[in-house]
């Protein structure tokens, strides 16, 4: 009783501060050989991340380090909440337009028409979170809504988005969580069809020699601001990386590598079983 105790009180933690995965002591030849930025974690940073180094690995601390192994990876590759935007609106489009000059409109919508192109995608992942804890595994999308999280032991998590809901199961505990999809930045790599000038609150669209990045921001009167960017191949735009910072300045990032577009996963890796015991849903 006392373990499942202390694992609800991390997640609750862990939902508390999440915003929408990477540090250890060793390389990651895969990763690196794609060139895959690893970036330093920055738990009290405040502004809007910036692109890192690629290989950036800072060494963890072996506190840390226990800590993978006997609890949840500390913070998931999403946020919550991050719901509706208090920037939405009718012209807030319009806003945009104006915001950015012609070549980055354009770049803007090259990646769009990128993300709604891609409609199945596998691959494996490597995931820093705030703390510098590393976690890897694998995933699967299914566009639309659709995508699976496998974290690897000795971490116990799946993540599991079934077009509506997203639930993070622990499989040690045999417990899950439930939430809406909407409140999670998951909800723009899944859309089936998607317009970030349109759809999203872009503030800021770059691009060099290696990558080209977006930053999408979303404001919340009560909860405060939360950051998507989201790092691409600048020669063909494949994705490469998201990084999430909450209202509280935490990242989390994600890097992804060994992508494959053309694979269709296994429909049942995204059968959510509502019969367990789910937790509390919020519909905020």
């Amino acid at each position: 009783m006392a373990a499942i105790r202390a694992a609800k009180l991390h997640k609750a933690i862990v939902f508390a501060a999440l915003a929408y995965g990477v540090a250890g002591g060793f390389a990651f030849a895969p990763a690196l050989a794609e060139n895959v930025p690893l970036p330093t974690p920055a738990p009290q940073q405040k502004s809007a991340p910036a692109p890192a180094a690629v290989g950036a690995t800072p060494a963890a601390s072996p506190a840390a380090a226990s800590d993978t192994q006997q609890k949840p990876p500390g913070f998931f590759p999403f946020s919550l909440p991050f719901g509706k935007d208090s920037n939405s609106g009718s012209g807030a489009a319009s806003q945009q337009a104006t915001a950015f000059d012609a070549k980055q409109r354009a770049l803007l919508d090259k990646v769009s028409a990128y993300l709604t192109s891609v409609q199945t995608m596998v691959g494996n992942f490597v995931q820093i979170g705030p703390d510098g804890s590393r976690t890897e595994g694998s995933f699967y999308i299914q566009k639309p809504g659709k995508v699976r999280f496998t974290y690897n032991p000795p971490s116990p998590i799946d993540i599991i988005a079934d077009g509506s809901s997203v639930v993070v199961r622990d499989r040690k505990l045999a417990t899950q969580d439930l939430y809406p999809l909407s409140q999670t930045p998951l909800k723009y790599l899944l859309a089936d069809k998607i317009d970030l000038l349109r759809d999203t609150n872009v503030v800021s669209v770059t691009t060099d020699d290696t990558f080209t990045t977006v930053v999408i921001e979303q404001k919340q009167v009560m909860i405060g601001t939360s950051r998507l960017m989201m790092m691409f191949d600048a020669k063909d735009l494949s994705l490469k990386q998201w990084t999430v910072t909450d209202p509280q300045g935490f990242d989390t990032t994600v890097a992804v590598y060994n992508l494959d577009t053309t694979k269709k996963p296994d429909p049942n890796l995204f059968v959510i079983n509502y019969a367990r015991d789910a937790g509390s849903i919020s519909n905020q």
